[in-house]
C-alpha cells in the first residue's frame, strides 16, 4: 500500500501541475475566466509566500519546510502501523499538493494561484487544496482513530 500511496502522491502532484499549466496557456494572457457567475472564477495570479501571501519572498524557507513535511509523510507511509483511510488520504494529498507547490517554487521562483470563490477572499490552486484537505484528514486521524497509551490507561482505571 505504501507504493501505491507514493505514486497516487505523485499523479495528484502531476494533476496540480497539469492544472497550471493549463492556467498558464489560457487564463494568463485573458487574467480572468468565469466559470460559475458570481461564485468561481479562474483568476491568474503569483504568489511568492505562503496562505495570505504570508511571509512573501521567502521561497528557500516554504522549499525547505516542505521538502521535510514530505519526507516525514513519505517515511510515515513505509513505516506507521496503523493506517486507515483518513491517515493514508492524509499523507497522499498533503505529499501531493506540496510537491505540486514545491515544483513551482523551484522552476518559478513562485506559485501559481488561479482559483478564486468569491466568498473566500484567498485566490488558490489545487495543490492548496489538497494539502488543506489532507490535514484536516490528518486531523479526524488523530482525533478519531488513534488511541494513546495515556487514554488506554485512563480508561483501564475507571
Amino acid at each position: 500500500m505504501p507504493v501505491i500511496a507514493l505514486l497516487l502522491s505523485i499523479l495528484f502532484a502531476a494533476g496540480d501541475q497539469f492544472m497550471k499549466m493549463f492556467v498558464l496557456k489560457d487564463i494568463k494572457p485573458i487574467g480572468s475566466k468565469t466559470i460559475i457567475k458570481g461564485v468561481l472564477s479562474f483568476d491568474y495570479t503569483v504568489n511568492t509566500g505562503a496562505a495570505f501571501s504570508i511571509l512573501e519572498g521567502k521561497r528557500w524557507l516554504f522549499v525547505a519546510i516542505t521538502a521535510v513535511i514530505c519526507a516525514l509523510l513519505i517515511f510515515a507511509m513505509f513505516r506507521y502501523t496503523k493506517h486507515e483511510f483518513f491517515s493514508w488520504a492524509a499523507c497522499v494529498l498533503i505529499v501531493g499538493g506540496g510537491l505540486g507547490n514545491m515544483a513551482d517554487r523551484l522552476i518559478r521562483g513562485y506559485v501559481i494561484d488561479y482559483i478564486h470563490l468569491s466568498f473566500f477572499p484567498a485566490i488558490f490552486n489545487f495543490g492548496d487544496c489538497c494539502v488543506t484537505i489532507g490535514a484536516i484528514f490528518f486531523i479526524i486521524h488523530i482525533l478519531f482513530f488513534t488511541e494513546t497509551d495515556h487514554t488506554e490507561k485512563v480508561l483501564r482505571s475507571r
